[in-house]
C-alpha cells in the first residue's frame, strides 16, 4: 500500500555505495502491481539508477512500471505470472533477452520467475551471477526450492532465515538477512494530519470521529485476523471502552462474500455501528498517525511486517500477535504491543491498557530505507567481484 507522500527519487544520492564498477542488475517478478516484492523491486531499482549502475526489470507488467521508468529504470515486458506448463513457452525468449541484456545479475524474487530463469541461464556464457529474495513462507517443497538456488540468499528477517534453514539443506553463508525498510521522510517521527486531511477524512467517514481509531491494514483475507479485530472492538465495547475499527484495504473486488461475511460479524458481535470497511487508500501514513493503535493480527505468521514499522516511525503504539517478522519486529521496537497468537482474551487486555497509558515509543534508528538499499547493493557488488 503506497502512500501518497513517497516521493521517486527520494534516497540522497550522496549515502548510496559508489560503483567500483558500473553494474547490470536484472530484476525479475510476476507483474509490477502491488505488494511488498514489487515495492522491494522499485526500491532497489531507483538506487541502482541513482548509484550509476543499469537497472532492468522484467515481468508481466502493471500499474507501476510508469513509475519505475520514471525513475530511470527499463522494463521488459514478458508473461512470467501464469502457473502453467504453458509458460515454459517463454523461456526460450528469457533467455535471448538475457543474453542481449548481458546482466552481471538476475535477481528473481518470486519462484515461477526463479524457475524461468534457471532453466534460461543454461548456456548462457559468460553466466550472469544469479541472485534470489525469499519474501514470504512460501509453504515448502520442490517447486519453492528454486528460491534457494541462489549464489546468494536475501532473507527480508531472521524468521524467514530460520524457515529456510529449518526446510532446505543449504549453506548458511549464503544467506543474508536484509530487512525492508521505510523512508523516515515519507513516515516522520512524530507526525500529525493537519486540519484539512482530518476534516476530509472524518466527513467520508463521519461514523469513526470522536473515538479512539483502531486501524487494521490488510487484504481481504482470512489471514489477515478481520474477525479478531471485530471481536477486539466488541470486548472493548464490554469493558465500557468506545472504540472505533477501520479495516483499510480489507474492500477487494473478487472478495465480496468475505466483506458480507465480516459485516454480518459485526452485527452478530453488536458493533456494527464501530466497524468500517475501506479499499486500499493512499493516505496511510495519515491514517496511522491518527489511529490510537495500529493492529497486525494475522492469524500465520508474516515473513516481516512493514506496517510495524511504519506505524512505530510515527511515533504510533502497534498490537499484533507475537509470531513470525510481526512478533520479531515487535520483541525488538515495542514488546509492550505483543500479544500470545489467537488469544483474543489477552489482546483485548492490552488494548485496554495501551489505550490507557500507551509505553513511550523511541525514533527508530534501523529499518531505514537506506540501509535495505546500501546492503543489497553491497551483496551485488560482492557478487559481481566473484
Amino acid at each position: 500500500m503506497y502512500s501518497a507522500h513517497t516521493t521517486p527519487g527520494s534516497t540522497p544520492m550522496a549515502e548510496l555505495i559508489p560503483p567500483d564498477r558500473p553494474l547490470t542488475v536484472v530484476q525479475l517478478l510476476p507483474a509490477l502491481e502491488n505488494g511488498g516484492a514489487e515495492r522491494s523491486t522499485l526500491e532497489i531499482a531507483r538506487a541502482l539508477v541513482q548509484a550509476g549502475h543499469r537497472s532492468v526489470v522484467i515481468s508481466t507488467g502493471g500499474r507501476l512500471v510508469s513509475r519505475l521508468q520514471a525513475e530511470g529504470s527499463e522494463h521488459v515486458p514478458l508473461d512470467l505470472a501464469k502457473k502453467s506448463l504453458r509458460t515454459l513457452r517463454h523461456v526460450r525468449p528469457l533467455r535471448r533477452l538475457l543474453e542481449e541484456i548481458r546482466p552481471d545479475i538476475v535477481h528473481a524474487r518470486s519462484r515461477l520467475p526463479a524457475w524461468m530463469t534457471w532453466l534460461a541461464l543454461r548456456g548462457i556464457k559468460p553466466r550472469p551471477h544469479f541472485v534470489t529474495t525469499v519474501h514470504g513462507l512460501n509453504s515448502p517443497g520442490n517447486y519453492s526450492r528454486i528460491m534457494t538456488r541462489g549464489e546468494r540468499v536475501i532473507v527480508v528477517s531472521q524468521t524467514v532465515r530460520d524457515f529456510v534453514l529449518s526446510h532446505y539443506r543449504v549453506d548458511p553463508s549464503r544467506l543474508t538477512v536484509i530487512p525492508r525498510g521505510i523512508d523516515p521522510g515519507e513516515f516522520p517521527y512524530g507526525y500529525r494530519p493537519d486540519d484539512a486531511w482530518r476534516q476530509r477524512f472524518f466527513s467520508e467517514f463521519p461514523q469513526l470521529a470522536g473515538f479512539p481509531l483502531l486501524t487494521l491494514p490488510g487484504r481481504g483475507t482470512r489471514l489477515k485476523g478481520h474477525a479478531d479485530a471485530i471481536a477486539l472492538v466488541a470486548g472493548l465495547r464490554a469493558r465500557g471502552i468506545e472504540t472505533r475499527l477501520l479495516l483499510l484495504g480489507a474492500v477487494e473486488p473478487g472478495r465480496e462474500a468475505y466483506f458480507a461475511e465480516l459485516r454480518a460479524l459485526a452485527q452478530e458481535r453488536g458493533v456494527a455501528d464501530a466497524v468500517v470497511f475501506s479499499s486500499a487508500r493512499a493516505d496511510v501514513r495519515d491514517i496511522y498517525a491518527e489511529s490510537a493503535l495500529v493492529l497486525q493480527l494475522s492469524n500465520q505468521p508474516e515473513s516481516f511486517g512493514r506496517t510495524v514499522v511504519e506505524a512505530l516511525a510515527l511515533c504510533r503504539p502497534v498490537l499484533g500477535y507475537a509470531h513470525g517478522g510481526v512478533g520479531e519486529l515487535l520483541a525488538e521496537l515495542y514488546p509492550a504491543g505483543r500479544v500470545p497468537p489467537g488469544d483474543v482474551e489477552k489482546l483485548i487486555e492490552r488494548a485496554a491498557e495501551l489505550l490507557r497509558v500507551a509505553p513511550p515509543i523511541a525514533p527508530l534508528h534501523n529499518y531505514r530505507l537506506i540501509d535495505m538499499q546500501q546492503a543489497t547493493l553491497k551483496l551485488y557488488a560482492e557478487v559481481a567481484a566473484a
